[in-house]
Parts: structure tokens; sequence; C-alpha cells
């Protein structure tokens, strides 16, 4: 399986209704790609407080490597990311991605 893990810092004038529905645009991929098994998103509540602003993010695990190929390849998905860079801080600096292999 793969983990993919996508922090955000959105611009301050971005709403939690806004990032609400990004977030539900993301979830309407799941069932338009095969071998995506699992969308997790919303705003971080860590006790720790050092998300060093990256306040949202998300988690999208996949089957393997064709599977997160094909979300990236996904129109859905190319559009949802333009307007994720949109509205970020800095842009594309505003978002980390990290790509994990997870062993069952």
């Amino acid at each position: 399986m793969i983990r993919h893990i996508v922090l955000i810092r959105f611009q301050p004038s971005v709403s939690e209704a806004r990032i609400a529905g990004l977030f539900e645009d993301l979830h309407q991929i799941k069932s338009k790609v095969p071998g995506t098994l699992a969308i997790t998103s919303g705003k971080s509540e860590s006790p720790e407080k050092i998300e060093r602003g990256y306040l949202h993010g998300f988690v999208v695990d996949f089957a393997d490597w064709a599977a997160l190929q094909a979300y990236q390849d996904h129109p859905e998905h190319q559009l949802l990311g333009a307007k994720l860079v949109a509205a970020s801080v800095g842009g594309k600096e505003g978002i980390l991605c990290f790509d994990l292999p997870v062993m069952a």
C-alpha cells in the first residue's frame, strides 16, 4: 500500500467553508480511481502545535504505485490540484507531499 500524505498552508483569506469544499471534491475522486482505498482530510488538532503553518491536510491510501499514478493523471485530481495550489500560500510552496510505502 502507498500512503500519499499532503499538508497545506492555505492563504489566510481562504475560509474553512472553502477548504471543506475542496476536501469534498477530493473525496469524490475516490470512487473514480481504481485502487484508491481510503481518503482522510481535515484540520490539524495536534496538541503539540508545531504544524509550522501547515494546518490542513489529507491522506490517500492506494493499493499500489500504479493506483497513485492513475490518481495523479486523473483530470479531476489535476483540476483539484490547481485549485489547491491557487489557494495555498506561495502556490506550490505552500504544499508538502510525501509518499510512503506501508507494509501490512
